[in-house]
Order: structure tokens, then sequence, then C-alpha cells
């Protein structure tokens, strides 16, 4: 009884029996509950309780694998019947096999089955004579699986055991087939029958049998999850508790029992022990994976929709399910593992179409597709490329991928199939160019052949170009313009419009220049040479003739902030193509190209606004590529900010999003911002070893690959690798020019070169370059480019007036700017220049804004130059007959709000301007000075600079 729990009253119900056939009475039980639910447990404890007490017990079990094997039951009855006289053993068997053989010859069986009917008398007198010695117990195991003869046996023998030791216990399913319930009907007729019902284990039944094993506290906590895990059924509960135990050791138990393979081989049981149809339903449930209508089980398990609904209550019986759905998930994965893989195919088949006829979201028909494994029909394809879509909206691109790659599969060879290549090139790119290269390849075969659509004709070079396919992508767009030029000619029709054409020549000549000799030396329209009009739509053609397609105007856009002296208009361009286009596959590089055109604009401020409103577009898409492409224009911006740690972050965070080989040629553009920003920030080393980094062959070929050629210089530049340097510049110059792109917002060449031969020191090469950027493009007032002109100007000059006058231009334009690692550089110099010019105390208050401006920017060598008694910035000497400067403490004894008054006095601002800023009286400015001065052991205004040397505070600009 130990083992036994919530089964008292049933127990006693059976005991009761047994001793009424003790006294003569004989009785019948039946014994009836869910699947698995503890029937067959119940009658192996009785029986042995039962022979315990000297109680002959005879044993047999339905099967149904022996459903129709004529008098099975019986004859394992038989065979258990020790007391019975051999002889008589040997009759009766000799009788049934009569009987079989009768049935077996016979065409028609009814005749077997009568003369069956006419041998039971016989023996159930043989087995009611064992009874008037000792009482019999007669115990049938799952009766609902016996054979018709057999049944038809027990109910013989229950009619004659009512004045007889005997009992009779049998145990049945809940739910019977038609051909059982005769013999159900006929056994409750039965005065002297009882029925014996098994519910489910409660909840408090399932804490019992858990405290079995631990301590009663651990049984409490975890009871709650058990039962809702099994439903209380007992050999589910048994097969949790054993994946627990087995997992836990001797521990207690803090948190639910976690089903396990114990658990996933009891349910399979359990499914097994009921009918085929049972079976079915459940992996049709499965396989739809939430509640579902009888009708629709019915219709993709091929079951009677009267059958389904029956084994639907089945499972719920037995606590398999709950409200028509499956209580767990580890069940319903260990259902969909044990279904055959052709039966699970099938299944998932029928249930995609299904859901497709009822209009079901193209998502849950795709993943049905899916798990198919099998090519779709036709009419699945465009559920498979909505379905990607969808998936995409929801971040899951491996799910795109999937209905993607299985619509290419699906699809016969024409245009579909090559729009669906198209489509699958782009879902690819969102997490790996490299994954996409095979894809890719075939799609550039498709496009040569005149299979793509204009705006994926675009797509593609555009795709090509970024893996450094650049030059053949250029040598096919030509060819395909060689036959379009045929057949207008000709007179026919051409596959490609020549605006689509012209614009993908013009996209490869910016951002891969050397494309350009393939169209300039075959006679092509050469739009992109210094100066050139716009891309024109061709003679005779509508507007209309012009794709509405990103890639034209931004590299309108690009084009136009490389001429130089246009920023205005490339600042309209692009802003109209950020303003125009929304982020999506086919628009992530021509926007990034123009974000990169108000870079080069000079507008940091607004490309700044666009990409952050971009990468906020793609923070919940799950694209890794879109992310990586976006943020390293971030970092750009940051680093021409002079945010140095925030351009390394950012750069870092970009490749980290995709591998190395995953930027194809684009890799330049991070590794020029990480160069550049740890070489100003001081970390040498790690700037040299990013420079042995693997790069593309073809990287310098493109518009990218000068940021890290400049990058370069600048690394040699500062590890004094001079020479190196200039002809890093020089080359970066060649191509520039070479390319008619030549502006000093892409790359600085000349003053590059400038400040390289200064180190060199060969002035007069040095002031030749900046003389050739003066002429060129001096840059708008207030420009990063022209403040960094005036910087050049005043380092190349030997005269002291000359070099403070254009410093102090180069400090006014830097600060309307943006770059303030420029202005932390003039103004150091500016410091500089006027300590040699004998004013100490503006050197020292220029020098020091220097130094904070420098480490705003984290430029720890520019920190160490401005830093008091080190190179340029060492400290301003005392002027002759000047006391010694004070101990840089002693500024600190003043108040905020003196502190505040002093700097701005410092600064010459007047006793009423200083009122004016601080919004307090005039008379409360006079009275800080007054204890300024006392403070200080100052006696003037003008003494106060000098003073000051470690004193600076926010707000008071």
């Amino acid at each position: 009884m130990a083992r036994l729990v919530e089964r008292d009253k049933q127990w006693e119900t059976l005991d009761d029996l047994l001793g009424s056939a003790r006294r003569g009475r004989g009785r019948v039980a039946v014994v009836s509950g869910p699947i698995a639910g503890g029937k067959t447990t119940l009658l192996e404890h009785f029986t042995e309780h039962a022979m315990s007490e000297g109680v002959l017990v005879l044993e047999a079990a339905g099967s149904r694998a022996e459903r129709y094997l004529p008098f099975g039951i019986l004859r394992r009855v038989l065979d258990s019947a020790g007391p019975l006289e051999p002889a008589v053993h040997a009759e009766a068997t000799a009788l049934l096999d009569g009987v079989a053989a009768q049935i077996a010859d016979a065409e028609d069986a009814t005749g077997g089955v009568e003369a069956g009917m006419r041998v039971l008398p016989h023996i159930c007198a043989s087995l009611l004579r064992i009874a008037r010695d000792r009482t019999l117990v007669i115990a049938v195991d799952d009766v609902h699986h016996g054979d018709e003869l057999s049944r038809a046996f027990l109910l013989c023998l229950a009619r004659r055991v009512r004045q007889a030791g005997v009992l009779i216990v049998l145990t049945e399913a809940v739910r019977l087939l038609p051909a059982q319930l005769a013999f159900h009907a006929e056994l409750q007729r039965q005065p002297h029958c009882t029925t014996i019902r098994l519910p489910l284990l409660s909840a408090d039944g399932t804490g019992r049998v858990l405290a079995g094993h631990f301590s009663t506290a651990a049984a409490q906590r975890v009871s709650a999850g058990c039962q809702e895990t099994t439903g209380g059924n007992p050999l589910l509960v048994k097969a949790l508790l054993e994946d627990g135990l087995t997992v836990l050791g001797d521990s207690e138990p803090f948190q639910p029992l976690a089903p396990a393979e114990a658990f996933e081989r009891a349910v399979l049981d359990c499914l097994h022990r009921g009918d085929p149809e049972t079976l079915a339903i459940a992996r049709g449930i499965a396989v739809l994976g939430d509640t579902c209508p009888p009708l629709v089980l019915s219709r993709i398990t091929d079951v009677h929709v009267k059958t389904a609904e029956l084994a639907v209550q089945d499972l719920n019986r037995c606590g398999i399910l709950r409200g028509g759905a499956f209580r767990e998930a580890a069940t319903r994965a260990a259902v969909l593992a044990a279904t055959p893989t052709g039966a699970l195919s099938l299944l998932h088949q029928r249930a995609a179409r299904l859901l497709h006829q009822e209009g079901a979201p193209a998502l849950d028909i795709a993943r049905h597709l899916l798990a198919a494994r099998k090519p779709v029909t036709d009419w699945a394809i465009p559920v498979l490329q909505e379905a990607s879509e969808y998936a995409l909206v929801e971040g899951d691109p491996q799910l795109a991928l999937r209905c993607g790659e299985l619509a290419v599969d699906s699809c016969p060879e024409g245009p579909r199939r090559t729009a669906l290549k198209s489509r699958l090139v782009s879902i690819v790119w969102r997490s790996s160019p490299v994954a996409a290269e095979s894809h890719l390849r075939q799609l550039s075969r498709e496009f040569c052949a005149g299979r793509l659509t204009d705006r994926d004709l675009l797509h593609a070079v555009t795709c090509l170009a970024w893996i450094g396919e650049a030059r053949q992508a250029g040598e096919e767009i030509r060819r395909l313009q060689s036959a379009a030029e045929e057949a207008r000619d000709a007179g026919r029709p051409f596959a490609y419009r020549p605006a689509t054409l012209a614009a993908a020549q013009s996209w490869l000549s910016v951002v891969s220049p050397p494309v350009r000799e393939a169209f300039a030396t075959t006679g092509a329209p050469y739009a992109d040479r210094p100066g050139a009009p716009r891309t024109p739509a061709p003679a005779g053609a509508a507007p209309y003739d012009m794709p509405d397609d990103a890639h034209i105007p931004a590299v309108e856009a690009m084009r136009t902030a490389l001429r130089g002296g246009q920023g205005e208009a490339a600042v309209a361009e692009a802003t109209r193509v950020l303003q125009r286009y929304h982020l999506s596959d086919r628009t992530l590089t021509p926007l990034v190209l123009a974000v990169l055109a108000l870079v080069y604009a000079g507008r940091l401020d607004l490309a700044l606004t666009w990409i952050d409103r971009l990468l906020g577009e793609c923070s919940a898409r799950n694209a890794p590529t879109w992310q990586a492409a976006l943020g390293v224009v971030r970092a750009e911006v940051a680093l021409r900010q002079g945010d140095l740690p925030g351009a390394a972050a950012q750069a870092r965070q970009a490749m980290s999003l995709i591998s190395a080989q995953c930027w194809g040629v684009a890799i330049a553009l991070p590794l020029a911002i990480l160069i550049e920003a740890e070489t100003q920030m001081g970390n040498l080393d790690e700037a040299m070893s990013l420079l042995e980094q693997p790069v593309p062959d073809t990287m310098l070929e493109t518009q990218v690959g000068l940021h890290y050629l400049r990058a370069r210089g600048r690394c040699h530049l500062a590890t004094g690798r001079y020479h190196a340097a200039v002809r890093d510049f020089l080359t970066c110059g060649e191509l520039m020019q070479a390319w008619g792109m030549d502006a000093v917002e892409l790359a600085p060449w000349r003053l590059d070169a400038a400040e390289a031969w200064l180190a060199i020191g060969n002035v007069s090469r040095a002031r030749q370059y900046v003389e050739q950027q003066k002429q060129r493009e001096p840059g708008p007032p207030g420009s990063r480019a022209r403040g960094a002109l005036l910087l050049a100007l005043a380092r190349t000059s030997g005269d002291l007036a000359y070099r403070v006058k254009r410093l102090t231009e180069s400090v006014e334009a830097l600060e309307q700017g943006e770059d303030r690692l420029q202005l932390a550089v003039a103004l150091g110099e500016l410091g500089s220049a006027h300590r040699a010019a004998g004013d100490f105390n503006r050197a020292r208050m220029l020098v020091r804004k220097a130094w904070h401006v420098a480490k705003s920017c984290g430029a720890q060598p520019l920190c160490l130059q401005f830093t008091p008694g080190q190179g340029d910035g060492e400290a301003v000497p005392a002027p002759p007959g000047r006391e010694a400067e004070p101990a840089a403490g002693e500024a600190e004894a003043l108040s905020e709000a003196e502190a505040r008054v002093a700097l701005l006095a410092a600064r010459g601002h007047t006793n009423r301007e200083i009122a004016t800023k601080l919004y307090v009286t005039v008379s409360t400015v006079e009275q800080h000075l007054t204890r300024i001065y006392r403070k200080l052991k100052v006696k003037r205004r003008r003494d106060l600079p000098a003073r000051l040397w470690d004193l600076s505070l926010p707000g008071t600009a």
C-alpha cells in the first residue's frame, strides 16, 4: 500500500468484494479510468494482497495485438490455473483448439463463434469446481483489448459466480469501442457487478507522491508545478519525479522539476496505450501547436471527426492535454520527435494547405511548409514570399532566409525565380554579406543574361562593388550598354532601360573610380569626369523612364560634395535623398552614401542627426550589416568632431557586428577610423597592429580606401616615419586627382603632406603644398577646412606677427565648427606664438584652454604637449620683476561664485558684463573682486590671468 496514493476508497471496495467472495457470494468488479490512470497498478497490488491471504489468483491481460486471436484471454487464464486437473486442462484446450480451427476454416465465422459459445459453459464449470475448495480471483487487465470469445467467456462466468467463491476483477478504458459496449452493458446488468472509477491524482495527491522522496517543504514547493505539468497522471508524475531525482541526486529541489527523458517516454507510453486514432490526433495537435477544433484535426489526420473529438476527450482525461492543447512544450516536442519523418511531413503539408484555405497568416503557413522539408507547389510560393517579409519585420532573418530559400528551390527557372534570388541576396546580406556571395554570383549571371529587373540590377551592382568585384560588374554593365545600343539601333526592345545602365555606371564610378576606365576607353558616356553635368536621361526618354531608385540621387549628392565649392548644393541633394527614401535592403548603401555626402560637405551636425535617425530605425531589426554600415559612418562623424574615444568605440562596435570578411572593401573605413583615433590618443602600438590586419587587394581602388591611405600616413607621421607618411599622402593625392574627387573634406592630402615635410625639416616644400591648397579651396569662413588651412599657413611662415594673425583666424574659424581636436592644436600653437611675442598671460590661458579641449577629445599626446614643462606648452616664465607664481592650490581657495567672477574678469569682461552673464548686481561683482584680489594677492585686474592657471569652470564661456 505504500505506493498507492488517493486509492484508499477503491482499495476498500475491492477488499469488501473479496470478503464477500470468501463467504461464497461471488462478485464482479469493473475498474475504469483514463489512460495510464493507475488501473494496472491497483490491480497488481490487489492480486498480491489476495495471494498473501491464500486466495487463488488467475491472471490475464488483453492485448491490442491479440485482439482477433480466438480465446486469447481465456487460454492465459487456463494456463495460470495450476489446481486444474491435467486431464480437464487438456480437454478444455482441445475444445478451444477445435473451435479455433473451425473459425479459421469457415468462410463465415458465425458458425465457429456459435461452436465456441457451446464449449464455454464446460470450461466455466471446471473453474467453478476449483472455487468449491478455495476462494478464486480472476483478474483481467485491459479487458477492452480482449477478443470477442474471451469476453463471451467472462460474461458466461460472471453469470455463474453469484453463488460461488469467485471474484472477477476487470480493468477497462473509460471510452469503449462500439464492439465493446455490448460486453460492458451486459456486465453492468449483473446485480453483483460493481463499477470502480479511478480519477487522476489531485494536487494534494501529487504532493504526497513527492513527499516520499523529498522533504515536506520541498515537496510543497514543487507540487503545484508538477501538477501543472502532469495533470495528476500517476505515470507522468512518476516519470517527472524520476527526471528530477536524476538531476538532483541527493539534493532538494528549489525550482520546478523539469521534464526530461523519462517524462518524454512516459508521454509516448500513454499515447501508445490508447487507440491508434488517439496517437494520430496527438500528432495532429503537436503539428498545429495550439488548441484545434476536431474538424481541423480530422482533416489533417484523416480521422473521422467524431473519432477525433473522442480522442481529444481521452487526451484531456489522462492529463496530456488541457483544453485541447498540450500542457507542456516538452510533451509536444516528444510527440513530434517520435513521429516518423514521412508521416510528419505529410501532416505539415496538410496543415499548411488547410491554414491557407482558411486565410491564416502567412508566417503560420510558412512554418508548416518549412517543417515539411519538401518542395512546395505553386500556390505556396507567394505565401513564402509574404512570410519572408513578415519575418524580417519581426526581426527573424533566419526564418526569412529559410522561406526565401524554399521559395527559390521550389520555383522553376524563369523571371519569377530570378526575382526570388535577388530578394534572397538582400535577406542574407542583412546578416552576412559573405554568406550572400554564392547567391550573389548566381544573381550576377542572371543580370548578365538580362533577366533582372532594373531595380534588382542596381542592387546587384552595389553588392558586387561591396565584395570587391566592381571591375567585373563594370565590364558587364559596359557590355550591356553596347547590347542596348545595338538593340536601339535595330529597333528591338532591351531588357534594361538605358537610364538604369547609366545609373549603374555612375554608381560604380563613384564608389570605385578605377572602373571608369572600362567606360572611358570604349567611348561610353563619361558623366563622372571633373565638372561633368548630372547624369541625363537618354535622348528621347520621358522622365518616367528614369528608375525611381535611391542610387541615382545619392551618386549625384556624393559627386557634388566632392567637386568642392558646392557644399550647399550637395547638402540639398543629400537631404532630399534622406527625406525621400526609407531604410531598406535596397536603400541602405545609397542612404549611407548620402550621409557621407553631408560629411564631405562639412555638415557634421546634419550628418549626425540623420545617422542617429537611421540607426534608430534599424535598432529594432535584426540586421547586423545595416547597423555596422551606419555605425561606422557615426564613428566617422565622431572622429571629425574630435571625439577620439567615441570614434574608436563606435568603429569597434561596428566591426564586431559582422566579420572582417563580411566588410569586403568597405573595411577600409572602420580600419581608417580606428587607426587615426588610436594614433591621436597616443596608442601607437595598437594603431600599428591595426595596419597589419589583412585587407582586400582592391580596397585601395575605392573611395573609402582613401580614408585608409590617409590614416596610415597619419600613423607613420606620429611614429617618426616621415618619408613613408609623405609617400602615403602623395599617393592619396594622386588618386584623388586622377579620380576627379580632389576635395579637402574627403582627405586634406596637401595639408597632410605639408605637415610631413615640416617634420622632415623641408619648410619650402611644406609651404608649396599649403599654397596649392590655398589657391584651390580655401573653404568658406568658419569651416573646418578653412581653419586647417589657416593653421598650415601659420606653421609654414617665419613671420611671428603673420603667425599670430593666421592662428587667431584659425581659432576663430574652428570655434565656429565642430572639430575640437583641430581647435586644440590651433589654440596650443596660438599660445606658443603669444609666448614668443612676450604676451605670457595670454599664452598661459590659451595653452591651458588647449589642454582642456585636448583632454575632452582624449588626445593624450596633445595633453602632454600642453602640460606645463612639456614641449610647446611649457610653463610661461614670469616677466622680469614679477613674483613667483602661486601654487596651483591657491586658486582653489575661491568660492564657486568668486571663481566664476575671477575667470570672466581675467578674460577681459567689464563688471557690468560679468553681472549680466551671472545674473547678479554690479555691486555684488565688485564685492567678489575685492575678496578675489585679497585671496590671490593681486592688486590689479590684469594680474588675474597669471594667477588662474588651474581655474576652469563650466558655464563661463
